[in-house]
């Protein structure tokens, strides 16, 4: 039998859930009122409706799910290249007091430069194409992987380490196995910042350089003034957000199951 407090427990995760629909509902209810009785104007402010009917439109058209693959594909290879570069590099900085030691300086300054700033030396050096957004998306994931995963391994609790020694894992065995378990809430923390980084990123390459992809459709309806264009391309970078968010959320709970939440909160 379900004890009370656990009942209620759940119950209370259930509302806490639903809040940020019910308020988001809300807002859109509100700003839909406001267009109708004049308080907001169309031009800048188009009801929530109308991006919604030309939101589908241009999805049904194909226009906006090609404009969607482009950024698709330039964020998904870049982060995974990022990503994977920064987990290689993370763990050995961690391991490794002297790799840390070289490698800290260029990290600090290379990590604050605003990325969008070597687009330019990244066009010249690269030339016009995908490669430079790619390369740009890149490094926006590998700084916050690298950063992460190094703490998270340079953390870990000596004792799980002298216990997986003395037990005879060596080498791959003990960084399999012990290290990179050990480290994986680190490094999936660090993967939600790496991909929304990653997303802002290859926006902004896009609205600067190209001629396709949800930021150059920003740009475009920008520059013909067309505001419900300007909120469907926003709207499309939300849902990309939100999908990949909940796409690893669900990857971390596989990954890492003995991180699920099986007992009440203490503070409820």
């Amino acid at each position: 039998m379900t004890h009370p407090l656990w009942s209620s427990t759940r119950q209370g995760r259930g509302v806490m859930r639903a809040l940020p629909w019910t308020i988001a509902v809300a807002g859109l209810l509100v700003w839909e009122g406001a267009v109708h009785v004049g308080a907001l104007p169309v031009l800048l402010f188009p009801a929530p409706t109308v991006i919604g009917s030309t939101f589908v439109r241009h999805a049904l058209s194909g226009s906006l799910l090609t404009d969607v693959g482009f950024t698709l594909s330039r964020w998904g290879v870049g982060l995974m290249i990022g990503a994977i570069a920064g987990i290689a590099v993370g763990v050995l900085m961690g391991w490794s007091a002297r790799v840390r030691t070289v490698m800290e300086p260029f990290v600090a300054a290379v990590h604050p430069l605003p990325k969008s700033s070597l687009l330019p030396l990244l066009l010249v050096l690269m030339g016009v194409g995908d490669g430079p957004r790619v390369v740009l998306v890149a490094l926006a994931a590998f700084f916050p992987m690298l950063i992460s995963t190094m703490t998270s391994v340079a953390t870990i609790d000596t004792v799980h380490l002298e216990a997986a020694y003395n037990y005879g894992a060596r080498g791959k065995q003990l960084l399999t196995h012990v290290i990179l378990p050990a480290s994986l809430p680190g490094i999936m923390g660090g993967m939600r910042i790496a991909l929304n980084s990653a997303l802002t990123i290859a926006i902004t390459a896009e609205l600067l350089t190209s001629r396709n992809g949800l930021g150059a459709r920003i740009w475009m309806a920008w520059q013909t003034f067309r505001t419900v264009n300007l909120y469907v391309a926003l709207a499309a970078i939300g849902l990309l957000g939100l999908s990949a968010n909940a796409l690893l959320g669900l990857l971390s709970r596989y990954a890492m199951p003995w991180t699920g939440i099986t007992q009440p909160d203490l503070d409820e």
